[in-house]
Parts: structure tokens; C-alpha cells; sequence
């Protein structure tokens, strides 16, 4: 049992918890809790690709995806393939750097100039975080299809999931917060979504990458932005970056 003094001490410490909780908005609390939620799932995952357990429930995902007669031949008719190869190029090095600087120039003329930096940092921080962590888990590639498209780099994560997550996530919200009505918001914020859930599955597709690379990719990228749109939203109340009545 725990002694008066104690049990005073954990109840202050509680209280001192939630009232410091309360001063943030519900919206903020969700992110924290989300980002959180991510990064955990990817540390899970990691575990347990490194132990082996992800190995049966991968192979199984990317066969469910081929002709069960031939193995080079992904599910679907030609065209589907064709939109396989094109969903993926979303999520590729050139096509994401080239979205960044065109939001980032929009922003500008918009006379959201500060907004533009955070953003390219924004995305440049989650190349760098993406290529430390391929580096360090050095995961080799699927070999049990063949690929439908060139690969460079190793595995986990997948580079193009997570950074999909990381570029159009944080696109979506950047450019939501620079718009004043709800819609709008929403429509930015769920366009990002889709289209980092299309090129994630685009990689297991064409053989690319493992699902479970698909999943870390998608976990990292998003905390990341998360992560970035809380210091924006923190930033934008201290002035340091553009609101939406700037």
C-alpha cells in the first residue's frame, strides 16, 4: 500500500500532467499522440524484421500481388503494370525535388517566404533521415520476384513511402495551413494521404520492396511530418512563420 505521502505526491504529479496537457489544443494533442504512435510502430517493425518475423507474411503479400503461374508477370493487365511504373515515379527523387521547389515557389509569391524554407527543410531533413536509416538497417532487396523498376539503394525502409509520406504529408498540411477555408484544408490533407498510400503500394507491386519496408517507410515518414507541422504550428503562433491570415 502506498503511504499518505506518496499517494499526495503521484496525485500532484497527475494533476501537474493534465493541466499542463490542457493548454495545448485537442488538435495539437492528437499529432503528439500519432507521431508517437508512429515511431513506435516503426521501432516494432525493425525488431522484428531483424529477428525474421517478418519473413513469411512479406513473401506471402508480394506472391498475393503475381500471377500465381508466372512470378514475373505482377496481377492485372498490362496497363495496370504501365500505372504501377507511373504511381511509383511520385514518390522518386527527382519528382519529389521538383514538387518541393514548386510549393516552395508558390509560397513565395504567396509572400509566405519563411513558410517556404521550413518547408524545403522540411523535406530536405527527411531525405537525409531516410538515407541514414537505409544505410544503417542495409536490408537487401526482394529476390524472390523480378523487379518492375530500377533500384539503387537497399530496402528498409522504403525510401519512396517514406519519403512520399514525408514531402506530400507535409506539403498537404504546409499548404493547408496557408488556406483559410475548411475544405480546402481537408481536401490538401487527403489528397496527401492517397497519394502517398498509392505510390507505397506501387513499390510492392512491381516487386520492389518489401511490405514491410512499405509499412516502416510509411510509419517514419509520417511522424516526421507530423513532427515538422507541430514546429510549424509552434513557429506560426511565435510569428516565425506565416499564418494563414499573414
Amino acid at each position: 500500500m502506498l503511504s499518505k505521502r506518496r499517494k499526495t505526491t503521484l496525485s500532484n504529479l497527475i494533476s501537474r500532467g493534465i493541466s499542463r496537457l490542457g493548454r495545448y489544443e485537442p488538435i495539437a494533442l492528437v499529432a503528439v499522440i500519432v507521431a508517437a504512435g508512429s515511431i513506435w510502430a516503426f521501432v516494432e517493425l525493425a525488431e522484428e524484421m531483424l529477428e525474421g518475423g517478418t519473413k513469411a507474411f512479406d513473401r506471402r503479400m508480394v506472391v498475393a500481388m503475381r500471377n500465381p503461374e508466372d512470378l514475373s508477370d505482377p496481377v492485372g493487365p498490362k496497363w495496370l503494370e504501365e500505372m504501377g511504373r507511373d504511381l511509383t515515379a511520385l514518390g522518386g527523387v527527382g519528382v519529389l525535388s521538383l514538387l518541393s521547389l514548386a510549393s516552395a515557389g508558390f509560397l513565395v509569391l504567396d509572400g509566405k517566404r519563411r513558410s517556404a524554407v521550413f518547408l524545403l527543410g522540411a523535406v530536405a531533413g527527411g531525405l537525409i533521415l531516410s538515407f541514414a536509416l537505409k544505410s544503417g538497417f542495409d536490408r537487401p532487396r526482394p529476390d524472390l520476384v523480378p523487379h518492375g523498376a530500377y533500384v539503387y539503394t537497399t530496402s528498409f525502409p522504403s525510401g519512396h513511402a517514406m519519403m512520399s509520406a514525408v514531402t506530400f504529408l507535409t506539403l498537404g498540411s504546409v499548404l493547408a495551413q496557408s488556406q483559410r477555408r475548411r475544405r480546402l484544408k481537408v481536401y490538401l490533407i487527403l489528397l496527401a494521404l492517397l497519394i502517398t498510400l498509392a505510390v507505397g503500394v506501387s513499390r510492392v507491386y512491381l516487386g520492389v520492396h518489401w511490405p514491410t519496408d512499405v509499412l516502416a517507410g510509411w510509419a517514419v515518414g509520417a511522424g516526421w511530418a507530423l513532427f515538422c507541422w507541430l514546429i510549424a504550428r509552434w513557429l506560426q503562433k511565435r510569428g516565425a512563420v506565416e499564418g494563414e491570415d499573414d
